[in-house]
């Protein structure tokens, strides 16, 4: 299980074929690189299946190559039917979905030698071959909002924004930015363009950035339709017999950051909240990340001395709606029994007041 989905195996990947199996999503969450965050949040795993499946389709649609083989039909199950036998289009199933069916690909382990030696990405090419993961995280973005990590670490002028420092809002990008990150050592690292490159094995790195901002588009194009703001987001990709493919979930409120009405409608509603409401947590999770690098350890969590605080139920209940309105509006289907898209933005809007 990951922090957020569990992850079915129906038949494995091997060397020579893809293999098959289900994402089951969950209502659990995860900020700050964490992992699995103490309560839940209701009606977050279907809602996030629904707005991938939605994408994955329109990525169909538009000639983009993915893993998506469909839902699965949760009515059809509970009357007996083999999950499998159950998968069907998203506009097919009579409630909303859970579980996402996918192909897999090979994930091989990525040995750690050491602060000195790093990670072996050699080791790990060298056991997937021809049919893998890629290791890295792909990222796209549209605008800096608050919050961005971009911000930390390049300037306005870098863009040819007309400022001298990032101002307190949301910043508009004159063209898209791609960007890659580490997908599998401990704490994520942002990467220079010749290191995602060596990383990324056989795939080639400028075909890694090119299907990004194909979804990019694609997702853009949606949000607005639909009265989003698309800001960020993220993509993952095998790449099996010199294909690549889209991987992992696209265009949902934790891959990608959506904002509505000038207010964040994703999962930085949640990291947000806990800077303002547990900010020793916070403090203590950027104090662990830091003090790995001088240590002997991969896991920073082992060097965090806080734990986080749950949500509040006014918070989860305001979270909750924003999930499942937000899916509702985007795919333009009532899947969830939830307030307008313009009341749930409304309350999460409060919580920062």
């Amino acid at each position: 299980m990951t922090s957020v989905k569990e992850f079915r195996v129906v038949e494995p990947a091997t060397a020579e074929a893809l293999g098959r199996g289900r994402f089951a999503f969950t209502d659990a969450y995860s900020v700050f690189d964490w992992g699995q965050m103490p309560d839940a949040i209701p009606l977050k795993g279907a809602s996030l299946c629904v707005m991938g499946a939605f994408n994955f389709e329109r990525l169909a649609d538009a000639g983009v190559p993915t893993h998506y083989r469909g839902v699965v039909d949760p009515v059809a199950v509970e009357s007996g039917t083999d999950p499998e036998d159950a998968v069907v289009p998203l506009a097919e199933a009579d409630a909303p979905p859970t579980e996402m069916a996918i192909a897999l690909t090979q994930v091989p382990d990525l040995p750690y030698d050491g602060p000195d030696a790093g990670y072996d990405y050699d080791a790990f090419h060298a056991a997937g071959g021809a049919n893998y993961l890629v290791p890295l995280e792909v990222v796209f973005r549209n605008t800096v909002p608050v919050g961005s990590s971009l911000r930390s670490r390049r300037d306005p002028a870098d863009f040819d924004l007309p400022f001298e420092e990032w101002p307190d809002e949301s910043v508009d990008l004159p063209d898209p930015v791609v960007e890659f990150s580490t997908k599998y050592e401990e704490q994520d690292r942002y990467l220079s363009r010749e290191e995602a490159d060596r990383i990324a094995g056989r795939a080639d790195v400028d075909a890694l950035a090119d299907l990004a901002r194909d979804v990019n588009r694609v997702v853009t194009d949606r949000a607005e339709e639909t009265g989003f703001v698309h800001e960020d987001g993220k993509i993952e990709c095998l790449y099996v017999d010199g294909e690549l493919r889209v991987a992992d979930v696209v265009g949902t409120f934790d891959e990608n950051r959506f904002s509505y009405g000038g207010q964040q409608v994703s999962k930085e509603v949640v990291r947000q909240w806990y800077k303002r409401a547990d900010p020793e947590w916070v403090a203590a999770v950027g104090e662990a990340k830091a003090a790995v690098a001088d240590r002997d350890l991969a896991d920073w969590r082992e060097l965090c001395e806080e734990e986080p605080i749950e949500l509040p139920d006014e918070v989860l209940e305001a979270v909750s709606a924003m999930y499942a309105a937000g899916a509702n509006a985007y795919t333009g289907t009532d899947w969830f029994d939830a307030p307008p898209v313009d009341e749930a933005v409304s309350a999460v809007r409060s919580l920062g007041e």
